[in-house]
């Protein structure tokens, strides 16, 4: 079974995400800042990480490097509300393999998550 972390600081979208992917088949974990998603990641190295962009602490890029340091397989699909193209190519360069807008569309998650984990 494939292990998803999924990071983000709403309690909300995590618990959203948790109960959709759940279902999907997938063993899904939390983080709701970056520190606990890089200690995650060592811990469990997780087959895809869904990471929100904007967190208190430490930002979604800079726990993107982070975790392509530790990992560089790992696939990383970026969380955003605002898809400005400065930071989606930002996070490309980084070597996020997607992003995904805020509110999100279940069947674009899907997709995307289906993608990520089977390429």
């Amino acid at each position: 079974m494939e292990r998803i972390l999924v990071v983000d600081d709403e309690i909300a979208i995590c618990d959203y995400l948790i109960d959709f992917l759940t279902l999907k088949g997938y063993e899904v974990y939390t983080a709701s800042d970056g520190y606990t998603a890089i200690h995650m990641v060592k811990k469990l190295s997780p087959h895809l990480v869904l990471l929100d962009i904007v967190m208190p602490g430490m930002s979604g890029m800079k726990v993107l490097k982070e975790i392509k340091r530790l990992s560089p397989k790992i696939k990383v699909i970026m969380i955003t509300a605002s898809p400005d193209q400065g930071v989606i190519e930002e996070s490309t360069d980084s070597g996020a393999y997607n992003y995904i807008t805020k509110p999100m569309n279940l069947n674009h998650v899907e997709n995307a998550v289906t993608f990520a984990i089977q390429n």
